[in-house]
């Protein structure tokens, strides 16, 4: 956390909705969103919002990527602390942006670096940050059976795992079924899945299995990249198992969440 704020300020919080998110389930938005005003902060969607720039920054078109960029710098900077439902966009702006992207790029440096230092994983934010922590469940949902995946970029850039297990616990009463080699790659990892499709098929399936020998009728986790990777997979193999982004579950699910409908 970059600063404290006056004792009884909600906390202006800059929500960056993600590519896939907008695109393909905007549903993640809209339940992040109203996790965040339960937990007391005040949210705004900067319209200006583009890509952070990962896809570019993985694919080695630096040039673009800092145009991206700077735009997210420049839209969100104002903000107390911006919050991001996937921690592979997480870190491109909390770690790749200061450590790689605009490092010694002049005053791009220090900006870049203070909005590091106030971004964070949704669910990393709830509970690092606000320590949000119900008197009570906000849904009672302990009959549900779910897996957790946990995505490289959440995992090992923003140190994202007992987070939202904690908050499946406290507010949904949910208790996950731990799945064998749960930190290891699930085959999405941006632009991987394209240049080496059988290697990432692999991993799916082998993601896919272990969460299937747990029991869980749900896979959970908190990357869309991930997410729509095994959905994918599931789809082509004829599995029925649904597949649902944690925020979704934790704002108690949501009859509209399939792909495709509607846009932040």
């Amino acid at each position: 956390m970059e600063q404290k704020l006056d004792a009884g300020r909600k906390p202006k919080v800059g929500f960056f909705v993600t590519c896939l998110v907008n695109a393909i389930r905007p549903s993640v938005g809209f339940a992040a969103i109203e996790l965040l005003e339960m937990a007391g902060c005040t949210v705004e969607i900067p319209p200006c919002q583009t890509c952070c720039g990962l896809p570019g920054f993985n694919s080695g078109d630096l040039e673009q990527s800092r145009r991206l960029g700077k735009t997210v710098i420049n839209a969100f900077e104002r903000f107390d602390y911006v919050v991001i439902p996937s921690g592979s966009c997480a870190g491109m702006i909390a770690r790749h942006y200061p450590e790689h992207l605009f490092k010694g790029d002049g005053p791009w440096t220090e900006r870049a670096e203070s909005l590091g230092r106030k971004t964070f994983e949704l669910t990393s934010f709830l509970v690092d940050v606000l320590e949000f922590a119900p008197a009570r469940l906000i849904h009672d949902m302990g009959h549900l059976r779910v897996t957790y995946h946990d995505s490289c970029s959440s995992l090992r850039q923003m140190k994202v795992r007992d987070q939202p297990r904690k908050l499946l616990k406290e507010l949904c009463n949910i208790e996950v079924q731990e799945m064998e080699q749960t930190e290891e790659c699930c085959g999405f990892g941006g632009t991987f899945s394209l240049k080496m499709p059988k290697l990432s098929s692999r991993l799916a399936d082998n993601k896919i299995d272990n969460a299937l020998a747990t029991g869980a009728e749900t896979l959970l986790g908190g990357d869309m990249g991930c997410l729509l990777h095994l959905e994918g997979r599931m789809k082509h193999r004829g599995i029925s198992m649904e597949v649902r982004h944690v925020a979704e579950v934790l704002a108690g699910g949501s009859k509209d969440s399939r792909s495709g409908e509607g846009h932040l």
